[in-house]
């Protein structure tokens, strides 16, 4: 993937494209007229696509057009808005943090229009899958942004999470063990060696995979996340591992030596960039970068002696994940005491760049005419 900065549908077959003035962010596509040499063989190369990912703790917008074998991202939206903040109490999302996303979605509204975005898919995940007023949220989205969320499933969201992080499994593991960390789940993928594709990016080899309902927003929430002790850390530990255990028991993996694990979420970011000691955060150090099982556990008994005050005067962290770092150290824990790999892959990358590459591919970006690779 070439980065310039940082669902499915398709034009409406039986009434045509549409006009200018129809122009619609419908849940599974965007309605609008395609110009330009792919549209003879019913080809879309030079099609502008968009992946909103809109989560229990972030909202995220990719924009970007194929390559040969890839994608060009040429605009991007990332912002913490704690979509399901006091969820897991409330059972529901909370006037103040309804503002928030819907003050993000509408900045991502306008990135889409102004990229001219043809192609798009628009998710949400566990807090509106599990908000009592998770409906009333995404009619207020269509009305008040004119942004169709379409809510998936817990398998659809693991999916989406293996085609994204496809490139970065090492070809020569017999496995990989990928994780999500998420605000209100985390999952679990198991994958199979990895699978070259002839046309666009690999394809990934899904074998098993769990959705956990534990993220690091309702987390931090039962346990705490600005004084956290080390006893209070192993509970946090405790109560994920029971679910990490069922998914090892129903998957397990040949010998670990050959497999390694997969992170994509902010938590491995974040714990890359403090071992790295970046001055700010720089994705081009991050994604894809390697970490032993000795240096994650060096930053995380850093993090342990970090007081609230400095978590927060960390460059990599800052004051909106200060209170929600630990709980997702718990989980990633929790994930290498039972899967004890030498090795962690780091992943800035994830469900947007799955969103992309399964439309993509779904409209034969990677093909030319009569099937030939462009």
């Amino acid at each position: 993937m070439d980065d310039e900065a940082e669902g499915t549908g398709s034009v409406d077959r039986a009434r045509g494209p549409a006009s200018p003035r129809r122009r619609q962010w419908g849940r599974r596509s965007f309605h609008a007229p395609y110009q330009g040499p792919a549209a003879n063989n019913g080809r879309r190369r030079d099609a502008t696509y968009a992946a909103l990912d809109l989560g229990t703790n972030n909202c995220r917008l990719l924009v970007a057009r194929p390559t040969t074998d890839s994608f060009r991202v040429v605009d991007a939206f990332s912002r913490i808005i704690r979509l399901g903040e006091g969820l897991s109490k409330s059972g529901r999302l909370s006037e103040a943090a309804i503002g928030r996303a819907i003050e993000a979605l509408a900045i991502c509204r306008d990135k889409m229009k102004n990229r001219m975005v043809t192609r798009a898919r628009l998710i949400a995940t566990e807090a509106c899958r599990a908000a009592e007023n998770g409906a009333d949220f995404r009619a207020r989205v269509a009305e008040e942004v004119g942004l169709e969320l379409e809510i998936v499933d817990r398998e659809t969201e693991a999916s989406l999470a293996a085609s994204g992080c496809s490139p970065l499994l090492d070809p020569q593991a017999q496995g990989v063990i990928l994780f999500d960390i998420g605000g209100g789940s985390s999952e679990l993928v198991r994958l199979g060696p990895s699978r070259p594709s002839n046309y666009g990016p690999s394809h990934p080899d899904i074998l098993g995979w769990m959705s956990i309902p534990i993220g690091v927003v309702n987390l931090a929430e039962r346990h705490g996340g600005h004084a956290v002790t080390r006893d209070i850390y192993e509970e946090m530990i405790s109560e994920v591992r029971e679910y990490v255990g069922r998914f090892a028991r129903e998957h397990p993996m040949p010998e670990l030596g050959d497999v390694h694990l997969l992170g994509t979420s902010g938590t491995v970011t974040t714990i890359a960039g403090v071992h790295l000691e970046l001055k700010r955060y720089e994705r081009r150090y991050i994604d894809g970068c390697w970490m032993a099982d000795e240096q994650i556990s060096s930053v995380i008994d850093r993090l342990l002696l970090m007081s609230y005050e400095e978590r927060v005067a960390s460059p990599c962290i800052g004051s909106e994940r200060a209170d929600l770092v630990l709980a997702g150290c718990a989980i990633l824990d929790a994930i290498r005491r039972t899967f004890p790999c030498q090795r962690v892959r780091v992943a800035d990358r994830g469900l947007r760049e799955g969103m992309l590459v399964q439309m993509m591919r779904a409209d034969d970006v990677w093909r030319g005419p009569a099937g030939r690779p462009q």
